[in-house]
């Protein structure tokens, strides 16, 4: 029995989807800061040297406890104490500590011992502990706030903890906390944002995913009003997004912080697709063709355009590629692979499917049809009477866009990048007004010539860098291998606070020098390499924005040149915060190579088609507004451009320009008929001009969608979208009949040949 074209369609995406299904089980989630280090830099080779000598600067979990009334309480520290003790046994942590287990160093005729910070077991000594805390710079703001009322732990854990270890530690933490009912307390580290951001990642694509497709069976309902237009409407969209999803798994794609964005693209790109396809297939049923000539003619008229537009919008998400960061590399090859399984989709299955549907099936005609009509050929009658003010209007829109991306700042910062309304913000935000930022600030030290680290002369420059760090605003937690010395030299007078400074002379320094490798927990392994020739200063700053951080830090460096012996010590800025922060300036690069690769090659793809140089000057232009636009609004609303905000450009053009090709294509299909150029807008307006509205406001609200995300990235992306996907829709309806009828003033006959555009479909004799 031979098989018609439906049931071989059914046959061939019923295996698709039972495979897709398979592969979709096998989805995996990744999120990692080494994700978002930018490839191919000489700073990122540089860290990564200097890692496998010392260790990475974010391998640290902080617990802030909190007790309003003062830490300085006896059951209080006592559980912070237990508390402190029993986190070193935690799952992928090294080690644990807090002001409950730390000590003042003291030398015995013996050895050298220690005496506590805090006397626990004698409330009397209370305040005397407190006064000595809070005159010494090593524990205000690290170990304890400033106004008494917070207490830290901190947690050195394994390097470059992955997900799991992060997950794992997690809950085993939240478990423990849990057993000591503290009155409150926050979390900062790299194993905390691994889990909060993949935890975001999950309910993101969830929410994204079921609130677009309620909102697309919510307006294919008010377009077709029949159960059988609906239904296949959305089986071909839910087909698309099933088939990529299985894509992804089959390909081994994990799922990063851009995933958020793939269900509202391919739901977004799918729904258009399917209602031009329909909306021609229902055109031609309602001029009395057949099934079988509707679907052909769809095909012929509708299939090159669609499949245009889906290489255009594949060609603005494929030069994300450009791009030096690995997430936003895997969102552009991604979402360029779901276009253009979308098409495949709408072509191999919902055409075939609608060739065995009757018109009243699909359909219930009515009064919106004459609406639609109304308001095309009100537009077009717009256009032609006000052409001036159009212009006129357009030029205003031109000098708006080019004040607002004067304002347009690459300040990027940390919080405006978390969840809103989340915990993980929250404890951000105490640890920045309480105590130490979370940004690094690594400095690289080199000892120049026979010097060596533990030299008198380099211990000096070294120190005169950190106070020079200190003077910083918003710079805290500096540490280096001077505090061991110092440490030792207070301990030499009593403990005094004041003494807490390098030795005074290079006689009492190479006395100190043999007790180094006998202090207590004095980390001199991860501040000096084994060779003695390198050095590290580590410190924190708070979320005052990458290029803020940036200034600062070149301050420092143009200091160190002037300032320092560089006969004895070199400097360079390391660390994983200056690597992501270089995103700030790559992105800019990124952004501009890659908009401008997208535009020269769908201008090669235009010239290809059309043959005509005016022609590919009335496709583009209106297609620039609209990055001008979200460029603009960047500024207006005080948006950072950062990497995860620069694939809206990329995305904007190549979707934006699908309504282009609709409409030229519809223009020149009616040219090729016979028509004359204002008959040819007419009948584009009244047969494309709706297609073009309806999928716009579609991808308008579809992405519009991602304002109620957590996801602050996400918010924006979906402002800037939503608004100018609705700018660039107006730009093609009223500037393109403008360019035409300015360009193109006689009717014009197609010098190319044939076989473009014009032998895909013909108009049939009904279409005007």
């Amino acid at each position: 029995m031979k098989l018609g074209p439906r049931a071989i369609s059914l046959s061939i995406f019923g295996v698709l989807s039972i495979v897709s299904i398979f592969f979709l089980l096998q989805l995996q989630f990744s999120f990692s800061f080494e994700q978002f280090f930018p490839k191919g830099d000489k700073d990122l080779d540089f860290f990564k040297a200097f890692v496998e000598e010392f260790e990475s600067d974010d391998n640290f979990f902080l617990i802030a406890i909190r007790r309003e009334e003062g830490v300085f309480e006896q059951n209080f520290l006592k559980k912070v104490h237990d508390f402190t003790l029993k986190s070193a046994q935690l799952p992928h942590v090294l080690e644990s500590q807090s002001l409950t287990k730390l000590g003042y160093p003291i030398k015995t005729p013996f050895a050298i011992t220690t005496i506590p910070v805090i006397h626990i077991d004698d409330p009397s000594r209370y305040e005397s502990d407190k006064r000595r805390l809070f005159q010494d710079q090593r524990f205000i703001h690290n170990f304890i706030s400033e106004n008494g009322e917070t207490l830290v732990i901190y947690l050195k854990t394994v390097g470059g903890i992955t997900f799991e270890q992060a997950d794992e530690l997690l809950d085993e933490l939240n478990e423990l906390v849990a057993t000591y009912n503290f009155e409150e307390y926050h979390y900062l580290g790299r194993p905390y944002f691994q889990v909060e951001v993949i935890n975001l990642q999950k309910r993101e694509i969830i929410f994204s995913a079921i609130v677009s497709f309620i909102l697309v069976s919510l307006i294919m309902f008010l377009i077709f009003r029949r159960p059988w237009g609906i239904l296949l409407a959305l089986v071909s969209i839910a087909l698309g997004m099933l088939i990529f999803l299985g894509y992804m798994g089959a390909f081994g794609r994990q799922l990063n912080a851009m995933s958020a964005l793939y269900p509202i693209i391919m739901i977004m790109v799918g729904t258009s697709d399917v209602i031009h396809i329909m909306t021609k297939y229902i055109d031609e049923l309602k001029k009395g063709n057949s099934q079988k000539e509707s679907a052909l003619t769809t095909l012929r008229e509708i299939g090159l355009a669609t499949l245009l537009t889906s290489v255009t919008t594949a060609i603005g998400f494929a030069t994300l590629l450009t791009s030096r960061i690995g997430p936003i590399q895997d969102l552009g090859i991604n979402a360029a692979v779901g276009v253009i399984i979308a098409y495949i989709t709408v072509i191999g299955f919902t055409l075939v499917m609608l060739s065995g549907f009757r018109l009243d099936q699909l359909i219930k005609l009515g009064r919106g049809h004459a609406f639609w009509d109304r308001s095309m050929l009100w537009t077009y009658q717009l256009t032609l009477s006000h052409p001036r003010r159009i212009a006129l209007g357009g030029v205003f829109v031109l000098g708006l866009c080019l004040l607002g991306i004067s304002w347009v700042t690459t300040n990027y910062n940390i919080k405006s990048n978390l969840p809103r309304k989340a915990k993980i913000t929250d404890d951000f935000e105490f640890f920045e007004k309480n105590l130490t930022g979370f940004r690094p600030i690594e400095l690289a030290i080199f000892t120049q010539g026979d010097y060596k680290v533990n030299d008198y002369e380099t211990i000096i420059e070294i120190d005169k860098l950190e106070k020079e760090m200190q003077k910083i605003d918003g710079v805290r937690g500096i540490n280096s291998i001077t505090a061991v010395y110092k440490s030792i030299n207070q301990m030499f007078n009593g403990n005094r606070p004041e003494a807490y400074q390098v030795p005074s002379s290079e006689r009492q320094f190479n006395r100190f020098k043999s007790m180094v490798k006998q202090m207590p927990m004095s980390q001199s392994n991860v501040l000096v390499n084994k060779a003695e020739d390198k050095a590290r200063i580590t410190s924190r700053i708070f979320d005052i924005g990458a290029d803020s951080i940036k200034y600062r830090v070149d301050k420092i460096q143009e200091w160190a040149e002037i300032n320092l012996d560089t006969s004895v010590i070199k400097i360079q800025q390391t660390g994983t915060a200056l690597i992501i922060d270089k995103n700030a300036q790559y992105v800019r690069e990124d952004l501009v190579e890659g908009l401008g690769l997208a535009i020269v090659i769908v201008s090669l793809l235009m010239a290809f088609l059309y043959r005509n140089i005016k022609m590919l000057l009335i496709s583009l232009i209106p297609n620039i507004l609209p990055l001008l636009m979200a460029g603009a609004l960047l500024g207006f609303l005080n948006i950072e451009l950062e990497a995860g905000i620069s694939i809206v450009f990329a995305a904007i053009f190549g979707i934006a320009v699908d309504d282009t090709i609709h409409f030229l294509s519809k223009y020149k299909l009616a040219i090729n008929k016979g028509m004359d150029m204002e008959a040819a807008l007419k009948i584009t307006f009244r047969e494309s001009g709706k297609a073009i509205v309806l999928t716009t406001l579609i991808l308008f609200f579809g992405f519009l969608i991602m304002l109620f995300s957590q996801n602050p990235a996400s918010f924006v992306v979906g402002i800037l979208i939503g608004v100018t996907l609705l700018g660039a829709m107006i730009s093609d309806l009223l500037l393109i009949p403008l360019f035409i009828r300015y360009m193109l003033k006689t009717r014009q006959r197609p010098n190319y040949n044939q076989t473009r555009i014009s032998n895909f479909s013909k108009i049939s004799s009904n279409s005007s």
